[in-house]
């Protein structure tokens, strides 16, 4: 009973922490559709999606140590008011609790700053490839489908206030009962037997490590983190598992964006540019 409450309590604030991304989120998606829908539209039909500079500022946001601006990101791609290859980089560069870990060993505050840069110029790189390799596999609809987004919400009888309000108290629901399930799931398989896991890999640990960052629970960040923080993985295995950890950014994903295969290729660019920048990194390092 007691690991039920402490799951419980948990999830309930780390999915709190994410409502004032989303309800920013959503302010701006329906200031979009009610005002400025046909000037963005024709923006985007004129110049397109921003390549390297939407790649730069994803990075540099998803950096910030928080986890709701992965969701936040996937409600505006989902909406279109952002290229795949910005949400890549901010899935790529979220940190979650990563950067609050390190600072609670002063002993690795060196490798903070390492792991910052590295994975702010993965999500640079990789967010604009993304964006290159998404003209081809991804669905062709770059203008914001508003109508199908809000279609039968009833959005236009309210204030964008109010309905920006319902949209993210339903996409926190969300939120908060998959932080529930997965947080059980954690707890009664013991972080420690995660931890036993990753030990255990020896030349596999990165392919093993982006696969338990891409867990939509900051409990992955905290393993990976205290793993390299404690000497049991080296820094590209941390690196790569942190790279693949975008927080609840994901699970928003496949919730608001209807185009499962568009998801699915979100998920395996993912998990290989994890995989990839781990072994690169141990190799090199």
């Amino acid at each position: 009973m007691e690991l039920i409450l402490d799951v419980v309590l948990d999830a309930v604030i780390d999915s709190v922490k994410t409502l004032p991304f989303l309800y920013a989120a959503f302010l701006l998606m329906e200031f979009i559709e009610h005002h400025a829908a046909g000037k963005l539209s024709l923006a985007l039909e004129k110049a397109g999606h921003s390549r390297l500079g939407g790649a730069a500022a994803g990075a540099a946001l998803g950096c910030i140590p928080q986890c709701g601006f992965s969701a936040a990101a996937s409600n505006l791609y989902a909406s279109r008011i952002i290229g795949a290859g910005t949400l890549m980089a901010v899935y790529i560069s979220t940190s979650d609790e990563a950067i609050p870990v390190l600072l609670a060993h002063p002993d690795q505050i060196g490798s903070l700053w390492k792991l910052i840069a590295a994975k702010l110029v993965i999500a640079v790189i990789g967010g604009v490839l993304f964006s290159f390799i998404g003209k081809f596999m991804l669905s062709k609809d770059d203008e914001a489908d508003f109508e199908e987004m809000c279609s039968g919400c009833g959005c236009e009888n309210h204030s964008i206030w109010f309905s920006a309000f319902k949209h993210t108290l339903s996409i926190f629901l969300f939120i908060l009962i998959v932080n529930l399930v997965l947080g059980l799931v954690i707890g009664f398989a013991g972080e420690e037997n995660v931890s036993a896991f990753l030990n255990n890999m020896g030349v596999w640990q990165p392919f093993a490590a982006a696969l338990v960052g891409m867990i939509p629970n900051c409990a992955a960040s905290v393993i990976i983190t205290e793993l390299y923080a404690n000497g049991s993985i080296p820094f590209g295995t941390a690196v790569g598992g942190l790279c693949t950890g975008a927080g609840m950014g994901l699970a928003v994903l496949f919730r608001a964006n209807k185009k499962l295969k568009d998801n699915l290729i979100f998920v395996l660019y993912l998990y290989i540019i994890g995989v990839v920048s781990g072994i690169l990194i141990n190799a090199a390092f």
